[in-house]
């Protein structure tokens, strides 16, 4: 199709009559319009096959035809352009007849008066811009809907594809998961193997971890490196001598100095035994720092609070729980005791909620330093680690006094169980 905008102002005139032929030729030239003006009707339709019109023009009475006999013809060939018919008989016949056939936009009647014969050539052309642009617009909107069409066939093939590709890589994460258990499984078996008091420790170790894993204080990779370091942290353990190691575990006070440096660089060889697997670097960090202390005493790097992987401050927790001597009631105090010290005071929080290891009132809960929200009311006074009182019991928390107890707690630590009213 011909460029609408261009082809408007094409206009073809057909009249056996040369004077107002050429009378209706030069007063549309004047106003820009290509006029192609004709004084025989065979002329005029071979016209037609070779140039676009928007208006066709034609005079009623003619010896070879007539002009509705002209117009029907241009309808066929170019059926989308404006005709406009020019008689000097205008008889109700003649109307009903053109309009029931549809083969003309208007009438003109003679003698025609030139600024209504502009008026009604200007409505011709808008017509016919308006059709041919709705033409385009439905010709485009087709070609678009054919091309969604085709695009949604598309997209389904490829979402089905997907889906397939989907459910193959769910098979396969399944089964890589199953295998990773599979191995944590022989590896546990191996400590076991070495050593029953290990394997024993460890599943003890795991236990308090899984709990601890499910606060949402923790991200998700936090809780994966966590529960999959209680697995492992023993490995480096098997490195060591049998002897050693059993001393280690019954009296660990009796090791020299050799024999302890030989025993803390433990971590060192799981991290070790960790970092054979691409995935698990991050677990062998963990396994490296679960033996460092708050207060940068431990072993093997000296790390202190914040520099301490958080998934080795809780596994630390756990292990010291798990490997004192103590009876469970001194050992759980010994761990309160060691908070700020040997311990994230924070993380004794966690695994104080976590564990259940004590029975607390009915009416009161214990909340880590991070879940205190203002309305909470306390049900025991925040003291300093020096017997200091900073909020004394039953007062009902404020965002201010919060702020303060952030603030407090970063430059000197507050080491005690926090406990609220439910």
């Amino acid at each position: 199709m011909r460029d609408s905008e261009s082809n408007s102002r094409n206009v073809l005139i057909l009249d056996d009559d040369d004077i107002v032929l050429l009378a209706i030729k030069e007063t549309l030239e004047r106003e820009k319009y290509q006029v192609s003006a004709f004084n025989q009707p065979k002329e005029a339709i071979e016209a037609l096959d070779t140039h676009t019109f928007a208006v066709i023009i034609s005079d009623h009475r003619m010896p070879e035809m007539t002009g509705l006999e002209f117009l029907d013809r241009c309808k066929e060939k170019q059926p989308i352009a404006s005709r406009i018919l020019i008689t000097g008989v205008l008889t109700l016949n003649t109307v009903v007849e053109a309009v029931n056939r549809g083969e003309i936009f208007r009438f003109v009647a003679k003698p025609w008066i030139r600024e209504e014969l502009l008026a009604t050539v200007e409505n011709a052309a808008q017509r016919y811009h308006l059709v041919t642009s709705n033409e385009k617009l439905r010709s485009d909107a087709m070609e678009l809907n054919e091309k969604l069409v085709q695009a949604n066939a598309d997209l389904e093939e490829k979402i089905s594809l997907l889906e397939d590709r989907t459910a193959h890589l769910d098979e396969a994460n399944k089964a890589l998961e199953q295998n990773f258990h599979h191995s944590l499984e022989i590896c546990f078996r191996l400590i076991e193997a070495f050593h029953p008091v290990l394997g024993q420790q460890t599943k003890a170790v795991t236990a308090i971890c899984r709990e601890i894993a499910k606060s949402d204080q923790l991200t998700a990779k936090e809780k994966q490196v966590l529960q999959v370091s209680s697995w492992l942290y023993n490995l480096g353990r098997i490195g060591l001598p049998r002897d050693l190691l059993t001393k280690s575990l019954n009296d660990p006070q009796s090791l020299n100095e050799q024999e302890q440096a030989l025993i803390e660089h433990y971590p060192v060889y799981g991290q070790t035994l960790a970092g054979f697997v691409d995935t698990l670097e991050e677990v062998g960090e963990t396994i490296r720092a679960h033996r460092e202390r708050f207060d940068g005493n431990g072993y093997p790097d000296k790390l202190s609070r914040e520099s301490i992987p958080l998934p080795a401050r809780h596994l630390a927790i756990a292990v010291g729980y798990v490997e004192s001597s103590l009876p469970r009631d001194q050992a759980l105090e010994n761990i309160i005791r060691e908070s700020g010290k040997s311990y994230h005071p924070e993380a004794v929080r966690l695994f104080m909620k976590s564990s259940n290891l004590t029975n607390l009132p009915k009416k009161v809960k214990e909340v880590t330093l991070s879940e205190l929200s203002p309305g909470m009311k306390l049900a025991k006074g925040i003291y300093s680690p020096s017997g200091l009182l900073l909020i004394p019991e039953e007062q009902q928390l404020t965002a201010g006094i919060i702020s303060k107890i952030m603030e407090h707690d970063y430059a000197n630590p507050i080491t005690q169980r926090l406990m609220v009213f439910r």
